[in-house]
């Protein structure tokens, strides 16, 4: 008889199963034999072990796999006649009440997987990014590169501004005491950067050379060192020198420097106005992408299963521990992150997961090799040798199945940006950029 799989709760599922002892046995007796071929023990040629030794020393080993097996395969059968889809590890009991000797029965808890309903596409409302590069967006970006390769000249009598390199001597007290990290000797750094406290900084701030200034600091609460952190210190600074930065002229030589080998400044802006194109267009769409997915995720109303989100979430723990361990937090394994952290994304990422998937199913979505060759083609007019970057991802499959994953995500976007409505966004540059 059928064995009857009862619905608890939600994608929740029970059914009581059974193995006849007999199978169990024949099926040990069997790899026992196998076993025996090759088996060696003290006294024994190899091959020579009589078999009840065998049983006695292996035999509860052999039964507890040979049983592992049998439930697995007789789950695997029910779930398969039922026309379910296990998620997660099913949770398998002993049963003893109403069993006879001749089988040995279980109770085999399972979360199942949603029938995932796609919503309404044209019901959505998405925004879509969209932004310009003009000259101005250009000439900002060379100055940054300026900026980047700026020469300090020093200028006598000159007055420390923002932009300034500053060269000085300082010693700091405490109490009347100096601590460690307090004093240094031609000490040099950018004013306006923020490497120094806004307190230092303000200090230096308007100096010359030669001049001497005594001020009071106070560590944040939470400064690096616990020794100075929360009490206020008394420093003495004496300027040394002060370097106004100069930035190089956009010419020839300076085309050179970033790459352009025939000095063409002109070609060189040309370079520029497609890289900034090309970094606009991939993060226009990113924008664009989070708002296709947190429309589809709020109009996914299907439960999801407890056990792909606890995977999930144990997956965004180990990777939190592995960033802790590259940042060189001591202990990082030990160290405890609760899974309510990383609870309701995890939740939401289950649940968009499966709504992609039936998408990509239901609409034929997948990613073509033509795309994925095209997507890594752009991908690399970003490097140097870009055939080389191409023929690296070709030849790697890891990187090519994230590409893959990328162009997959993609067709989603524009599949549902052809059935929502969708409300054109103009975002500046600044903002898209991150430097508003």
């Amino acid at each position: 008889m059928q064995p009857v799989v009862e619905t608890l709760s939600g994608l929740e599922r029970r059914v009581d199963l059974s193995v006849p002892v007999a199978d169990i046995e024949k099926e040990v007796e069997t790899r026992l034999k196998r076993l025996a071929r090759t088996a060696k023990m003290p006294g024994f040629r190899p091959g020579k072990v009589p078999l009840p030794m065998l049983a006695r020393t292996y035999g509860p080993e052999v039964r507890m796999e040979v049983l592992n097996a049998k439930i697995g395969d007789v789950l695997e059968k029910v779930v398969a006649d039922s026309k379910l889809r296990l998620a997660g590890t099913p949770s398998v009991e002993p049963k003893t009440e109403g069993v006879t000797d001749d089988v040995v029965a279980f109770t085999a808890t399972f979360e199942v997987y949603p029938e995932v309903a796609v919503p309404d596409l044209s019901a959505l409302e998405i925004s879509k990014a969209n932004s310009e590069v003009g000259d101005a967006e250009v000439d900002r970006t060379i100055d940054i590169l300026r900026k980047q390769r700026v020469a300090f000249e020093e200028r006598e009598g000159r007055t420390a501004a923002d932009d300034d390199r500053v060269t000085l001597d300082f010693a700091g007290t405490i109490d009347g005491v100096a601590f460690e990290g307090g004093t240094a000797q031609d000490f040099p750094f950018v004013l306006g950067q923020g490497r120094m406290l806004p307190e230092f900084e303000e200090a230096a701030r308007g100096l010359k050379a030669g001049e001497t200034k005594v001020f009071p600091l106070s560590f944040p609460a939470d400064y690096g060192s616990a020794d100075v952190a929360g009490k206020t210190a008394e420093f003495t600074i004496t300027v040394k020198k002060v370097e106004e930065g100069v930035m190089p002229a956009v010419d020839a030589e300076f085309a050179k420097q970033l790459g352009q080998a025939e000095g063409d400044v002109e070609k060189l802006r040309a370079d520029i106005r497609a890289n900034l194109e090309r970094e606009v267009k991939n993060r226009t769409l990113a924008r664009t992408k989070a708002s296709v997915m947190d429309a589809l995720a709020k109009a996914a109303t299907f439960d999801i299963p407890k056990a792909l989100v606890e995977d999930d979430t144990q997956q965004r723990i180990a990777a939190a521990r592995e960033d802790l361990k590259q940042r060189g937090v001591p202990n990082a394994d030990q160290l405890p992150i609760p899974a309510e952290a990383f609870a309701s994304e995890s939740e939401r990422r289950v649940r968009l997961g499966l709504l992609v998937s039936e998408l990509v199913k239901a609409e034929s979505l997948k990613a073509k090799p033509d795309q994925i060759r095209a997507r890594i083609e752009d991908f690399a007019q970003s490097y140097e040798k870009p055939e080389e970057v191409v023929r690296y991802y070709l030849t790697d499959k890891a990187r090519l199945a994230e590409i893959e994953a990328i162009v997959l995500e993609d067709n989603v976007v524009q599949h549902v940006l052809s059935k929502a409505q969708v409300k054109d966004e103009q975002v500046s540059f600044d903002e898209l950029m991150g430097t508003a």
